[in-house]
């Protein structure tokens, strides 16, 4: 069985979706990638399975190319996001979609989320980004992948990090959050989740969009990520 310890990783990723209550039924999905041979291999989550009965070799091992290169069941839905995101972000090792309900409900009203405090700026540096409606050519064509394109689009044209801003939502639909692995990237659409809730909670209670002070922002996201990070052990 190919990338048997990158399958139990990107299994617990999944499981971890619905434990952690990111998305019903089988909404949500995990993948993650091994670059370390000659082709880079993604394994990813298959369609429409059940994650309590999900086993480490029903995940699908596929390229970047979307082309299954191991595994009897059929990928993903979302699997071109996928493969479009590890291309275009070459820094990322694993990536999460998920349909958690606040991150979801400020996709579906097309609004970043503005960083109205500390514990978004330990994640996030700046706002969660919100990317453009796909067209109706781009629905048409290949809505999959322009899915993964949109956001790959916004990321360059504002010339954002994904390192630094692990996820966008996109407009109408839902959240994809990554990170260096799989875990990770799940760890990140948990906080993403919680900030989400956070958010929209202070704005009914009518904090600024403005969000809070850049250079409160600039502090807490650099004392955990900065060059000079004090958060955590050494």
């Amino acid at each position: 069985m190919l990338l048997e310890s990158l399958r139990k990783e990107v299994l617990r990723a999944n499981q971890e979706i619905s434990r952690r209550g990111l998305a019903p039924h089988t909404f949500g999905n995990a993948s993650g990638i091994d670059r370390s041979g000659s082709q880079p291999l993604i394994v990813i989550k298959p369609s429409g399975v059940d994650y309590a009965t999900m086993k480490p070799e029903d995940l699908v091992v596929t390229d970047l190319d979307g082309k299954i290169v191991e595994g009897s069941l059929n990928p993903s839905s979302d699997l071109d996001t996928h493969t479009l995101l590890y291309r275009e972000f070459p820094q990322i090792g694993g990536i999460v979609h998920t349909h958690s309900e606040f991150a979801t409900s400020w996709a579906q009203a097309g609004r970043a989320i503005p960083c109205l405090g500390t514990t978004h700026a330990d994640y996030f540096h700046g706002p969660v980004p919100v990317t453009r409606p796909l067209t109706e050519t781009e629905v048409t064509e290949a809505y999959v992948r322009n899915t993964g394109a949109v956001i790959a689009q916004h990321f360059h044209t504002q010339n954002l990090d994904p390192v630094a801003v692990p996820g966008a939502l996109v407009a109408g639909h839902a959240p994809f959050v990554w990170g260096k692995n799989a875990m990770e990237a799940v760890e990140h659409a948990d906080v993403l989740e919680y900030i989400a809730r956070m958010a929209f909670r202070s704005i009914l209670l009518g904090a600024s969009e403005a969000g809070i002070p850049s250079y409160v922002l600039e502090h807490h996201y650099l004392r955990k990520h900065g060059p000079h990070a004090s958060y955590g052990q050494r």
